[in-house]
C-alpha cells in the first residue's frame, strides 16, 4: 500500500493503532512511551477524553460551513487566544506554514503601506518556518531549500541570538520592515537564546518602525512553561504564529496580531477554505480548556526543569556530550558526533525520540507528563546515549 505514497518521508518500520496519554501501541500490540508528542503536537497526549468528546459532539452537529459566514466557535476561540496572548485579532488557517505565510503577507502589506517597493524581512540562520515557497525561503536551512530555486526575494538572513547583526541591518537597509524569529529554535537543535534577546529585538523594532513577528509554532500553547515563549521576557510582539499543539492533532493554525499589524489584512487580501471551521475550532477550545483546568502550563515548567536537572546529573560528565539545554518541555541533548541512529535504537526499546540538526537528541514530551514518567525518560535516554558514546 505504501507504494502509492510519494516518497516525502523515510518512515520508521512501525505503525501505531491506538494511544492513551503518553503511551502508544503499535499494530503488534507493543507499547511505546511517546517523548516526541507527534513533534510537539499532542500536548495533551493521545485520545484525550475532553478533545475526544468535543470532536464527537461537533462532528455530529456541524463540521464545516465556510468563512463566508460567521462561525461562533471561531470567534470564541479567537477571543480566548487573544486573552492568553495579549493580541487583538486572529486569522485561522490549517498549519504552521500557513500561519507564517499570513505573517509574511502582513509584513509585505505593511511595507507597501509605507511606500517601500521591495519590503524585506530579517530571518535567522538555522531557523525553520515551513515548506511553502515563502516559508522555505525564510527557513535558514540550505538542505531543505536545495532544488526549489528560484527562491523568493525579500529575506535578509542573520545569525540567531545576535542583536548586533540585526542592528547592523538597521543601519544599512532602509527597506527592512520586520523581524521573524523563533523564541527557541526547535528544528535548529533546541537553541535557547540569551536572556534579553527578545527584549533587544523589541527595542530595535520600536526604534525602526519594524514589526516584531514570532514563530511560536513549536514553542506556543504552553510548551516552554508559559502560554507563549515571549512571555518569559515580558515583551509583546506585533505578530505571533501558532499551530501544532493548538488542536492536539486536529489541523489548525493561527496568525495573531496587535496594533497596526492587526488591521493590515482586509477582505480579499487573504483567505482560507478550511481554516477555523467549526470542528477544528471546537477541538482547539477543548485543548485550551484542558490546559487551563489541568494547570498544564505550570506542569510543563516544573517537569521540564526536572528533565533538565535529571539529564545534567546523569550525562554532564559523559565524554561526548557537548550540551544539555531546554525551555520547559523542549529538551535538547547535543552530542559531539552525528547520532541519527539513536531514533531507531530508541524505537526498539519502546521509546519515541527525535534527532535534529544531526547531533541533537530532541525531546518534546506532552504537557501531561508526570514526574514518574519524566524519570523513565531520563533513565531510558541517558542509558541509550551512554551506550552509543561508549562504542
Amino acid at each position: 500500500m505504501a507504494d502509492h505514497l510519494m516518497s516525502t518521508y523515510t518512515r520508521l518500520p512501525v505503525q501505531f493503532e491506538r494511544g492513551d496519554g503518553i503511551w502508544l501501541w503499535d499494530t503488534q500490540g507493543r507499547q511505546y512511551l511517546d517523548a516526541l508528542s507527534g513533534i510537539a503536537v499532542c500536548a495533551l497526549g493521545h485520545a484525550h477524553p475532553g478533545v475526544t468528546q468535543a470532536l464527537a459532539e461537533q462532528a455530529g452537529r456541524l463540521v464545516h460551513t465556510s468563512n463566508l459566514y460567521g462561525i461562533e466557535l471561531q470567534e470564541t476561540l479567537a477571543a480566548r487566544l487573544c486573552t492568553v496572548s495579549d493580541m487583538e485579532r486572529v486569522f485561522f488557517c490549517n498549519s504552521g506554514a500557513e500561519a507564517n505565510e499570513a505573517a509574511i503577507k502582513i509584513a509585505r502589506l505593511y511595507g507597501h503601506s509605507r511606500d517601500i517597493t521591495c519590503p524585506a524581512i530579517i530571518v535567522m540562520e538555522n531557523s525553520f518556518h515551513g515548506r511553502t515557497m515563502a516559508t522555505l525561503t525564510a527557513t535558514g536551512n540550505r538542505k531543505v531549500q536545495a532544488g526549489f530555486e528560484p527562491l523568493l526575494r525579500g529575506f535578509i538572513r542573520v545569525p540567531f541570538n545576535d542583536l548586533e547583526a540585526i542592528r547592523a541591518i538597521a543601519a544599512t537597509k532602509s527597506d527592512t520592515v520586520a523581524v521573524l524569529v523563533e523564541p527557541v529554535q526547535g528544528e535548529g537543535g533546541i537553541k535557547v537564546p540569551d536572556r534579553g534577546y527578545l527584549e533587544g529585538i523589541r527595542s530595535i523594532c520600536d526604534e525602526q518602525g519594524w514589526l516584531m513577528m514570532l514563530d511560536e509554532i513549536q514553542t506556543g500553547i504552553g510548551r516552554t512553561g508559559e502560554w507563549f515563549a515571549f512571555q518569559h521576557e515580558g515583551v509583546l510582539p506585533d505578530v505571533i504564529t501558532v499551530a501544532k499543539a493548538l488542536g492536539n492533532g486536529v489541523p489548525i493554525g493561527a496568525c495573531l496580531a496587535r496594533g497596526t499589524a492587526a488591521g493590515i489584512l482586509q477582505p480579499g487580501s487573504h483567505g482560507t477554505t478550511f481554516g477555523g471551521n467549526p470542528l477544528s475550532s471546537r477541538a482547539a477550545l477543548a485543548v485550551l480548556d484542558a490546559i487551563e483546568s489541568g494547570n498544564l502550563v505550570a506542569n510543563a515548567r516544573s517537569v521540564g526543569q526536572q528533565l533538565l536537572e535529571g539529564f545534567r546529573t546523569s550525562l554532564s560528565a559523559t565524554a561526548g556530550v557537548r550540551d544539555i539545554r531546554g525551555a520547559g518541555l523542549m529538551i535538547g541533548i547535543e552530542l559531539e558526533r552525528p547520532c541519527s541512529e539513536l531514533v531507531m535504537r530508541a524505537l526498539e526499546r519502546g521509546l519515541l525520540i527525535n534527532v535534529t540538526a544531526e547531533r541533537v537528541v530532541r525531546l518534546l514530551p506532552p504537557l501531561i507528563t508526570t514526574d514518574h514518567q519524566a524519570e523513565i525518560i531520563v533513565e531510558k535516554v541517558s542509558e541509550l546515549i551512554c551506550e552509543f558514546l561508549a562504542e
